[in-house]
């Protein structure tokens, strides 16, 4: 039986040594190999979708003027986050004051700005936190006549030289708008603040405007300055419009000042003042991602304790209200979520970043495993059809003609050359003992025909010979 299964031999044109018995090559790794290179590739996009998704930035930030309180807030916090954040990057962008700030943020040559809520911000501008509040503080030396704003007419107010002049002459302006006070019916003097107390002592002065916060700084240098000079108890003007004013002039609020906040000891004001406020904010534009507002608000209300180390001006720094619904420099959506949801809020949002680079990796996963089983598919099927061939000429050879059976012989030669042909690899070790198989099975329905029909009636061609077993 094996002798029948066992095709005769070849002439040496045909077949050589090496194709009378097959040597069964090593099994192809083309399919390991793309498996692993596939796993590489998504293990690589995962890194690289959760660095580029991850919190991380390069931010510009204005500085503001040399020695400025924002200049020295703003190194400060540089300091700060480059140990406690060195993947947020801040390049400092150096502006001339409050309006440079501004301009510099609508025009998009900086991410990030200190901006004061009275000081026309700009409208692409958003509130990340709120960095210190200052009073506008109207300071009344002893025996000063004025008891109201519109008494100012035909006087005099000094204002405390310096950056911010400028920006705290136009707040006087407005309030003296808010209540018909022509601008130039009132004179205005800047001087530091020595110079200033020495005038409220000669009685040129009728009031200083000082802006400055609850803590020490401008409001409570003027305080002090005046009762030195004066032998006096300065005084504080209520403006109980405040919340008036700041809904006509939304760059203002109204704040009540405590008793004492300015001046221990005789107390100043005396009793609790309403008076307006500004706010100094870091902003940002609306157009940055909702993750990275997120995390550089955090980044500064969880680090306010370093920072205060570095510099007092952060001790004042607050979270904005979330539910603030200001039409000027308005809560930016990211650290409203944040706000509002704490730590959760902000890991959420990271989360949902990660999640959707998630889906991309497992998305081309899926495809690279689809592309990897249709191409596998592909070649099995590919790799069968001889074995089928060669079992369908062994179905068709006992009723072969003469002919027909010359035709099945050259056909069966052509699929061994074929598949013999291949490199080593061709097929793995399953297919290639079905394929003996068959190709046993087929010779022998050859043989058996050629036998039928007669020695002479077909001129038998050589075919290589392979052993069954």
């Amino acid at each position: 039986m094996m002798e029948d299964a066992t095709p005769a031999s070849a002439p040496s044109d045909q077949a050589g040594p090496d194709s009378a018995t097959p040597v069964v090559p090593p099994r192809r790794r083309w399919s390991w190999a793309a498996a692993v290179a596939g796993v590489l590739l998504v293990a690589a996009a995962g890194f690289a979708l959760a660095h580029v998704w991850s919190p991380h930035a390069d931010l510009r930030i204005t500085t503001g003027p040399p020695g400025s309180a924002a200049y020295r807030f703003i190194t400060a916090f540089a300091s700060v986050s480059k140990v406690q954040h060195p993947r947020v990057n801040l390049q400092l962008v150096q502006v001339d004051g409050l309006a440079g700030s501004a301009k510099a943020l609508e025009e998009r040559r900086t991410d990030l700005a200190i901006l004061r809520s009275d000081a026309a911000p700009p409208a692409n501008a958003q509130t990340i936190v709120i960095l210190r509040r200052d009073v506008v503080a109207f300071v009344l030396p002893p025996h000063s006549p004025v008891d109201a704003i519109a008494n100012l007419a035909g006087r005099t107010v000094g204002i405390p030289s310096g950056p911010l002049q400028a920006d705290n002459a136009r707040v006087l302006d407005m309030v003296l708008s808010y209540f018909n006070v022509p601008a130039k019916a009132v004179g205005r003097i800047f001087l530091p603040i020595d110079g200033l107390a020495e005038a409220a002592r000669q009685k040129t002065l009728a009031a200083i405007l000082a802006v400055g916060p609850i803590a020490p700084g401008e409001v409570v240098d003027v305080v002090a300055a005046v009762a030195r000079a004066t032998k006096g108890t300065p005084k504080l003007l209520a403006l109980d419009e405040a919340e008036a004013i700041g809904k006509r002039f939304p760059g203002f609020e109204s704040i009540d000042v405590p008793v004492g906040s300015f001046r221990a000891r005789p107390a100043t004001p005396s009793d609790s003042t309403t008076t307006l406020a500004v706010t100094y904010r870091f902003a940002a534009s609306e157009l940055m991602p909702n993750v990275v507002a997120a995390a550089i608000a955090r980044s500064i209300l969880t680090t306010k304790a370093k920072l205060m180390a570095v510099t007092p001006l952060a001790a004042q720094i607050e979270a904005p209200d979330p539910d603030d619904k200001s039409p000027i420099l308005p809560l930016h959506p990211g650290v409203a979520a944040y706000l509002s949801s704490g730590d959760e809020s902000f890991f959420d949002q990271a989360q949902k970043y990660v999640y959707v680079g998630g889906l991309v990796v497992s998305l081309a996963g899926s495809l690279f495993a689809a592309a990897s089983s249709y191409r596998a598919r592909q070649r099995s099927e590919q790799d069968w059809r001889p074995i089928q061939r060669l079992v369908e000429i062994a179905d068709e050879a006992p009723r072969a003609t003469a002919p027909g059976l010359a035709t099945l012989e050259g056909e069966f030669r052509a699929l061994v050359s074929c598949v013999l042909g291949r490199s080593p690899g061709g097929l793995d070790t399953d297919r290639l003992s079905a394929f003996s198989t068959a190709l046993a099975h087929a010779r022998h329905a050859l043989d058996g025909r050629r036998a039928a029909l007669g020695p002479d009636s077909v001129s038998r061609a050589a075919a290589p010979r392979v052993r069954s077993g």
